[in-house]
């Protein structure tokens, strides 16, 4: 039996949350084609996301928050049919490791809570932003929009625009 959206996780109640407001409002000021889509299973995971929407996971552009050496927070943005090689990631950067970071990390940085952090608007910006390569192999990829049930969508092209990322292998 399908599970019932209570009021606090309607899709109007979503989209009225302060952090797919900010998220919302990024999009808008950045000139993104998309709006927002509200779904009513969760987003959490690259796999959820896919499975609410119908296309392939590795059109899920995950937002994956690392810490630099220098403190910074680094954000990469990638294709959900992967995990990060933090390690080749970090050779790329010329830096000795990725450190790991908390949920409190998360949300200071960006403002939003793991599973529904956006790629725009954060209330910070990262000190390093890479893109997936592999995001360029679809058209249409689909990216959090400040709340485990919603996203937006977008494309590797837009995506490079508004975050000014690096385009970078970033697993395999």
């Amino acid at each position: 039996m399908p599970r019932m959206m209570s009021y606090y996780q309607s899709m109007e109640h979503i989209l009225e949350r302060a952090s797919v407001i900010r998220a919302a409002e990024a999009i808008k000021a950045l000139g993104v084609a998309g709006s927002i889509v509200a779904l009513s299973e969760s987003a959490r995971t690259a796999q959820e996301a896919a499975d609410a929407l119908g296309v392939e996971v590795g059109q899920i552009a995950s937002s994956l928050i690392f810490k630099l050496p220098s403190g910074g927070a680094l954000l990469i943005i990638t294709s959900g049919r992967h995990r990060v090689d933090t390690d080749l990631v970090a050779k790329n950067l010329a830096v000795e490791k990725l450190g790991r970071v908390d949920a409190d990390f998360v949300k200071e940085i960006s403002g939003y809570s793991i599973g529904g952090v956006s790629p725009l608007g954060w209330v910070t910006q990262p000190e390093v932003i890479l893109i997936d390569q592999a995001l360029n192999d679809y058209e249409v990829v689909w990216a959090a929009a400040g709340h485990p049930h919603a996203v937006y969508p977008t494309s590797f092209t837009e995506l490079i625009t508004c975050t000014n990322a690096q385009p970078m292998v970033v697993g395999d």
